[in-house]
């Protein structure tokens, strides 16, 4: 297993460190450790493509046309 050093950290980090590592009842190294862990270990994105995939299938187009549209769908600027 690989050493982290990290050097010239403001007191107060080193503070905010050790209390935060007090509240959940480990030592300073092992709060270090779930941090890098929990913000370099998160979900893989998606790509949009896998999102659009993903999407239900909630109806037929027909089912999302407005109703009473006076103009031609394709003159959006006119």
């Amino acid at each position: 297993m690989a050493d982290l050093l990290v050097r010239g950290l403001d007191e107060s980090i080193v503070q905010a460190l050790k209390a935060r590592a007090g509240a959940h009842g480990r030592s300073a190294e092992a709060e270090h450790r779930a941090i890098l862990s929990a913000a370099l270990s998160g979900p893989r994105k998606r790509s949009f493509a896998e999102v659009l995939v993903a999407m239900p299938d909630v109806g037929n187009d027909a089912d999302f046309e407005r109703v009473g549209a006076t103009r031609d769908p394709a003159d959006v600027f006119g």
